[in-house]
């Protein structure tokens, strides 16, 4: 009985520790200076904002942060790639995290 309790509760704590999404470690986070513009019209369909500097440019959205009140405005961001983006020829995706002008 004891070898499936201690099973259960390994598999119980790897699932746990895989599903915590809320945590986002610094390791994972980029920081970009740069310019914030709204996206007025695009090729590809992702991103409310863009950032860009003179060496990059990227698609952005958050969640917590209003990035209307940061256009026109040169920050820096850190911020996560999403996934499964560049698509249709577009920048890389990034979820914002934090912002600092």
């Amino acid at each position: 009985m004891k070898p499936i309790k201690i099973i259960f509760l390994i598999t119980f704590l790897s699932f746990t520790y895989g599903c915590n999404t809320t945590k986002i470690q610094n390791d994972y986070l980029m920081e970009i200076t740069g310019t914030i513009k709204a996206i007025e019209m695009s090729s590809w369909q992702y991103g409310t904002h863009t950032i860009s500097n003179d060496e990059n440019f990227y698609a952005l959205r958050s969640e917590k942060i209003d990035l209307k009140v940061y256009e026109g405005k040169t920050v820096k961001i850190k911020a996560e790639k999403i996934s499964g983006y560049p698509v249709d020829g577009g920048p890389e995706y990034l979820k914002v995290h934090e912002i600092k002008e």
